[in-house]
């Protein structure tokens, strides 16, 4: 069966992140995502396990995420976090950056702090997204996140986590790529609800698209509701 727009479906991380979300949702949602072959789901680390075994062999990867959503847990915490869920069988991670630190000036601290996490991916083989809440960064701090995951060996960039005061905007897209170069992914999260609000960020040079919205934009169904994410 085809679906109107399948073409994106190996974009799009479906978020299954929402804090009231119960297993029976969590694994409602993992089904959905393998049905309509979407690049990932994103969910949250105590459900990784029951969402790696649900989509073995699926094409489906798992991802989990570290830090989430407010990056204040310290790097040892996030590292933990990342080596378990990989553990328990994720394949990507999204980490949330210490927004505090950064708006503070402590860019060492970012540094090392995404760095750490970036270490502990490399070390089973997972991509490390970090996320840099963009709504609460003005453009310079937006640059100098983006620059930190650059020399942390972050994977990728990624502008929200869904539930700070905004979400993925094209000009954050637009900056962050124009910050990172090709080499390295950008992740566009955050409000996305429509394959037309898709096409816009992957313009503006995202790579990957997170959204709570991701199976309806793929099967057509993207007016229906379900969360910011």
């Amino acid at each position: 069966m085809h679906y109107p727009y399948e073409d994106m479906a190996g974009m799009i991380d479906h978020s299954l992140l929402h804090p009231t979300m119960t297993d029976k949702e969590l694994r409602a949602g993992c089904h959905l995502a393998k049905k309509y072959k979407v690049a990932s789901v994103c969910i949250k680390p105590y459900a990784v396990a029951m969402a790696a075994k649900l989509l073995k062999d699926s094409g489906v990867a798992v991802g989990a995420v570290v830090g989430f959503p407010h990056g204040g847990s310290t790097t040892a915490v996030k590292r933990y976090e990342t080596l378990q869920s990989c553990k328990d069988g994720a394949t990507e991670i999204d980490m949330v950056i210490n927004i505090g630190a950064l708006k503070g000036g402590e860019h060492d601290l970012v540094r090392r702090d995404i760095a750490g996490v970036s270490d502990a991916c490399r070390d089973v083989g997972a991509p490390n997204k970090v996320i840099i809440e963009a709504a609460y960064l003005s453009d310079e701090e937006k640059v100098i996140a983006c620059r930190l995951a650059v020399a942390g060996r972050a994977g990728y960039v990624k502008t929200s986590t869904g539930f700070g005061p905004g979400g993925a905007t094209v000009f954050d897209v637009a900056l962050m790529r124009e910050v990172v170069g090709e080499k390295m992914g950008v992740k566009a999260a955050g409000g996305i609800h429509t394959a037309d609000e898709v096409r816009e960020m992957i313009t503006a040079g995202a790579t990957r698209i997170g959204a709570s919205a991701g199976v309806r934009i793929v099967s057509g169904e993207e007016g229906a509701s379900g969360g910011s994410y």
